[in-house]
């Protein structure tokens, strides 16, 4: 049985959603990616194993990394997008860039990878409902920013 490959405009959809998402990460706004994201998602992450809601998420992942952090760009080209059969879920599997600041205030490379999946509500949109974001092997899990949180 072949993997199920979203057709290319449900792709397109999942990579648009996931650009508009990585500019709230890139501006450290907190409340405009809240409406991304369903409440009571279930994560796991780098500071938490297993975190349930979207609140303990933003306390314990987001506000730990997004001011750490900058340039944070998803690689669509490298992007797959697998889609349920009746087209209520889609599962994104994703590489993306980030810098980071030693404690020194140098800057160093921040890759890593992402599998999220996405629920399609009624009014059409996808709701993210589960994210594992992870580094890749090697790259420093500290990163000594400090940018301001534009919104919460």
């Amino acid at each position: 049985m072949p993997i199920p490959d979203a057709d290319p405009a449900t792709k397109a959809e999942i990579i648009d959603w996931l650009e508009r998402f990585f500019v709230c990460v890139r501006e450290v706004d907190f409340k405009s990616a809240y409406p991304f994201w369903h409440d009571n998602i279930v994560i796991f992450g780098t500071f938490q194993e297993l975190v349930r809601s979207r609140q303990a998420w933003t306390d314990t992942q987001w506000s730990n990394v997004w001011p750490r952090t900058k340039d944070f760009t998803l690689d669509a080209k490298n992007t797959e997008v697998l889609l349920s059969g009746d087209g209520s879920m889609a599962v994104a599997i994703l590489p993306w860039t980030s810098t980071g600041w030693n404690k020194d205030g140098t800057e160093f490379d921040r890759p890593g990878r992402a599998t999220i999946v996405l629920q399609k509500q009624p009014d059409g949109r996808w709701l993210g409902v589960h994210s594992h974001m992870s580094l890749g092997r090697g790259v420093p899990q500290d990163s000594h920013g400090d940018r301001p949180i534009k919104a919460r």
